[in-house]
Order: C-alpha cells, then sequence, then structure tokens
C-alpha cells in the first residue's frame, strides 16, 4: 500500500496591521490660568510651574519675616509703629514700617514681595522714582509653625504726591451719563461741570479733573487671601495715614489720601474705609 500524500498547505499571508490616525487636540491649552492665584503659566514647563507654585503660595498665605530680618531691621531704619493689633478673628500682629529704597535682605524681600503683589493686581512694577520717595507699611501675625518666625500678610505702599481728583458722587455720575446720552439732542455743550473722568466704567468710578492738593497716595494694598475680611487693609491704611509724615497725621476724610486706580477689592476698601473721600490720583 502506499501512503496517501497530504495536499501541501498554501503559505498564509501575514494578516495586514491597521493603522490608526492620530490627531492633535486642539482644544485643550497648555495655557492654564490659576482660578486661586490669578497667574497664567504653561502647563507641563517646569519652570513655570514652579514660579506658579510659588507664587501661589505668597499670594494665599504670605511670606516669612524671621530671625534674620529682625537682625537686620535696627540697622536698615525698620520701625514698629503699632503692635498687638488685634484683628476679627481673634488674632494679634503688629505693623511695621520701612523705605522702599531698603537694600539688603530686607530690601530683596521686598522686591519679592512687590512682585507677587503687581502679578496679583495685574499691576507694573513701580517705577525707581516712586520707590526712592515711599514707605512699605507690612503687617506680620505670629507664625503657627514656628515661634521664632511670623507671617507677612499684608503690605500697603505709601508715597508722597502732590495733586489728586475727587470721586465724584453717583448722582454726579447719572447726571453726566443723561447728559452724554442728549448731547446728539442738544445743540449746546454740557456744562463744564458734567466733564468728569472715566476710570473705571465697570464699577461707575467717575472723578472730577481738577487736581486738588493731597499729600499722601497708596499705589499698592494688598492682603494674602488667607488673611482677609480680618481688617488688615484698614490697620495698614490707618497707619499710614497716622505716620506717613512725621508729626502730621492725615485724615481721609478731609480729602489727604489718595488711590491709584484700584481694583474691585481695593475699590470696596477704598469706600469703606475713607468713607467716600478718598481721592484718586495717577501713578
Amino acid at each position: 500500500m502506499t501512503a496517501k500524500t497530504l495536499p501541501s498547505r498554501k503559505s498564509e499571508k501575514p494578516k495586514q496591521r491597521i493603522l490608526r490616525q492620530l490627531h492633535f487636540s486642539l482644544d485643550t491649552s497648555v495655557l492654564r490660568t490659576c482660578s486661586t492665584c490669578g497667574l497664567s503659566y504653561t502647563r507641563g514647563a517646569p519652570d513655570d510651574e514652579s514660579l506658579h507654585r510659588a507664587h501661589c503660595s505668597r499670594v494665599q498665605r504670605g511670606m516669612e519675616w524671621g530671625r534674620e530680618e529682625e537682625r537686620e531691621a535696627e540697622k536698615a531704619g525698620v520701625e514698629e509703629v503699632q503692635s498687638g493689633v488685634k484683628l476679627k478673628d481673634g488674632k494679634k500682629g503688629r505693623v511695621i514700617c520701612f523705605k522702599t529704597n531698603i537694600n539688603g535682605r530686607i530690601g530683596s524681600k521686598l522686591a519679592i514681595l512687590l512682585e507677587t503683589i503687581n502679578l496679583a493686581l495685574s499691576s507694573p512694577p513701580l517705577s525707581n522714582d516712586i520707590l526712592q520717595c515711599s514707605k512699605a507699611y507690612i503687617f506680620l501675625i505670629p507664625s503657627l509653625t514656628n515661634a521664632h518666625r511670623e507671617k507677612i500678610v499684608g503690605c500697603a505702599i505709601a508715597q508722597r504726591i502732590s495733586t489728586a481728583m475727587t470721586i465724584a458722587t453717583p448722582a454726579e455720575t447719572l447726571h453726566t451719563q443723561d447728559s452724554n446720552q442728549a448731547v446728539d439732542c442738544d445743540p449746546l455743550p454740557p456744562p463744564s461741570t458734567h466733564h468728569l473722568v472715566a476710570v473705571d466704567t465697570t464699577s461707575g468710578l467717575f472723578c472730577h479733573p481738577e487736581g486738588l492738593p493731597t499729600p499722601l497716595g497708596i499705589p499698592r494694598l494688598f492682603v494674602s487671601s488667607a488673611h482677609r475680611r480680618q481688617g488688615i487693609a484698614s490697620r495698614l491704611l490707618s497707619a499710614a495715614a497716622a505716620t506717613f509724615i512725621h508729626g502730621c497725621p492725615l485724615d481721609p476724610l478731609n480729602g489727604d489720601i489718595a488711590f491709584t486706580q484700584p481694583t474691585e477689592g481695593g475699590g470696596a476698601v477704598m469706600q469703606s474705609w475713607g468713607k467716600g473721600r478718598v481721592r484718586i490720583y495717577e501713578e
């Protein structure tokens, strides 16, 4: 008998690999804006993320003030203007003051603090001319983690100015807006008293254009987010008004103090602390 020969199998063709097309998602941006500190940074970039972490921490919890700064304070002319200041939550702090053109370790710390404030407020850096004639008022509270350190939780920069504009009342602002709407129907120009300077149309902040003598300006005011609504901003402003000019306390109710264009939060402080008498000036 002869063995049957099995038919040879045809060589199997390799299966064809299924290719998939990749697409870039252009809807997802690598640029992020932090909802806590407001800083925009590039996600995934180590330098940007490191900058954001440091900035966000300072905005929320403030900066440290320790033994190193205290050892330098006396020689640098740092003055304690208020102590044992009780806040709304029961904590106590103090207010110190020094010139903004200070050098050394304290000067470096102030530079970082001002950079943080400018980023948080979307404000430009203060010019050297302003820093040469200004003082920094700093609010310090004891650190919760180190008995030998304090936290910088608030800062007000005070500068000497010459003139500022008075804020128009709501009635004057409304009258101006009504006059502007009716100017097309009225052949006569509106009276000069109706010409107001628009400082912030969103919040309805207008000023009279005439510059009146005003000795003190506040170009920067900041409180860390974790310590707001404790009265720190008002304490800093009161300290600046009382001590900025030696032997000559200033009163916001007399129009002695002015702000630069305030943010929404700064405008609320300006109105509550100054009772509507704080003025506006150009930085």
